[in-house]
């Protein structure tokens, strides 16, 4: 049945398990997270459809089926499996998408490995999904494409479908264009793009950054420029834009570049944070602690995240402050990632490292200054640390939005706790009320911790009545009607275009 929305992402919307010898597809169990947000767009359509891959030994295997069936909480809605062997995966997207594409999105130049890409591998694995978003699509329907490994798609649905309505969502930072024309495909990546009706992004700032990379390529004008609202705009966070181009000319074409930040589930969150066998558990928490003030750090294992620099900032505070020693205990969790990637396992090794050598200075029979965690928890187990924490501590070197951050505060129904944010996460656009500070700066990153641990109960509150304000407007919820509105508004553009 052809599908009036088309949503391509390179994750399946649902969880794989084995039970009884057999594999069983899984709802989501928690609807936060980008999944099942994608998911409630299947509400606004008669029918919907799902383009992923699914890893397959032998591509060709007339059993594996390319096309399931799904009835869930979201309604029924049809699941293309493209088959992708174990050389396809890695070549697209542990080599092409890790080693080439994510350094730079992320500004890490250093990083950037050029030589063991497989381009023709990629192009061929964006061909598929193109294919099979063409093939479900009904005539004129919304093709939603999200993230970088699948840049190339937009460009070959055109090619395919020129009468559906394209938009594609970075999930990633996107950087100027001295950064991101580093990439030997720029012209081929970028041309693509702007085959899209709407392009989409968190924060004004990498919009601009977009635009500016599309006008250093092609011949691009720059049509709309609004002002950005106010209250996402401060001097004290490295990512804000007054104003951020917004529509877009492009061989005769129109374009749409929006800005608009992921959030969380609010009442989701909430709902777990006021359970009361939740709320039991994370006093017990507290108390175990006594009266130690603890400091919550959570994220992925990933340079990008500046886990070291975390860690080597709370050993020069406690340093330099003897009255801390004995008094204060960091819960660093750091979920290991892709530990075959040399990248990610330097990374971890490095934490695990600098969090040993801590332990071991500090250190006492009674107490150990860091608990570190590589494993992930489960998202009700982490509400409780959300409640007990005194502060939580997220300071990635560079992050696209960063969602943990908002948990912590839509968490936080007791109105307490403080927030610590890095000014290069995408986030701090928004949360400007929290201890804003610079990973790079070691003096900004001791003073902001040690300002935090020591900050009066009122301006606690005060804070955080302001981030849970914002957490709570910035919704899941409204970055989705946020990306209706954006389809609703090109499908008129194209109406008014035919006219």
């Amino acid at each position: 049945m052809p599908s009036d929305l088309v949503i391509v992402y390179h994750r399946q919307p649902y969880e794989e398990v084995e039970e009884n010898g057999q594999t069983v597809l899984r709802e989501n169990k928690s609807p936060n997270g980008i999944v099942p947000t994608l998911k409630s767009f299947f509400g606004t359509a008669e029918h919907a459809a799902w383009i992923a891959w699914k890893l397959a030994d032998d591509p060709a295997n007339p059993d594996f089926e390319k096309v399931v069936e799904i009835s869930d909480a979201h309604g029924t809605y049809s699941v293309s499996r493209l088959p992708l062997t174990h050389e396809q995966v890695s070549s697209f997207y542990h080599v092409s998408s890790k080693e080439a594409f994510w350094p730079i999105l992320h500004s890490f130049k250093e990083k950037f490995n050029y030589d063991p890409v497989d381009w023709p591998t990629f192009r061929e694995v964006n061909w598929a999904f193109a294919e099979a978003a063409a093939r479900e699509a009904a005539q004129g329907a919304r093709v939603w494409i999200h993230d970088y490994n699948l840049w190339l798609v937009p460009g070959y649905l055109r090619q395919l479908r020129s009468d559906v309505t394209i938009s594609f969502f970075h999930h990633t930072p996107f950087p100027a264009a001295d950064m991101f024309n580093v990439l030997p495909w720029r012209r081929e990546i970028v041309k693509s793009l702007l085959e899209c009706d709407i392009v989409g992004f968190h924060i004004p700032r990498y919009a601009a950054n977009f635009v500016s990379v599309a006008r250093s390529l092609f011949d691009v004008d720059v049509v709309k420029r609004e002002t950005v609202a106010a209250e996402l705009v401060s001097d004290g966070t490295a990512l804000s834009e007054r104003s951020a181009p917004t529509l877009l000319s492009f061989e005769g074409r129109q374009v749409a570049v929006s800005s608009a930040s992921v959030g969380v589930a609010v009442d989701f969150i909430e709902e777990r944070a006021t359970d009361p066998q939740v709320q039991a558990d994370a006093k017990e928490i507290r108390k175990g602690q006594g009266e130690r003030r603890l400091i919550l750090s959570v994220g992925r294992t990933d340079y990008t995240k500046g886990g070291v620099d975390q860690l080597e900032s709370f050993e020069r505070v406690l340093a330099d402050n003897p009255d801390l020693r004995g008094k204060v205990k960091l819960m660093h969790v750091s979920v290991s990632a892709n530990r075959n990637m040399s990248a990610y396992a330097l990374t971890q090794t490095g934490i695990e490292e600098t969090a040993g050598r801590i332990n071991g200075r500090f250190g006492t029979l009674d107490w150990q200054p860091i608990a570190l965690i590589s494993r992930a928890i489960p998202f009700d187990d982490l509400i409780k640390y959300y409640l007990a924490a005194d502060v939580a501590w997220i300071t990635p070197l560079v992050d696209g939005m960063n969602l943990v951050c908002k948990e912590f505060v839509a968490a936080r129904t007791d109105g307490d706790g403080v927030l610590v944010l890095s000014e290069f996460a995408g986030a701090a656009v928004e949360l400007n009320s929290a201890v804003i500070t610079n990973p790079f700066s070691h003096r900004s990153m001791d003073q902001a911790i040690l300002q935090a641990l020591e900050m009066p109960e009122k301006e606690r509150r005060d804070r955080m009545k302001e981030l849970r304000r914002v957490v709570g407007k910035y919704s899941v919820a409204a970055w989705g009607a946020e990306q209706e509105r954006q389809f609703s508004a090109a499908i008129a553009r194209k109406e008014l275009a035919d006219a």
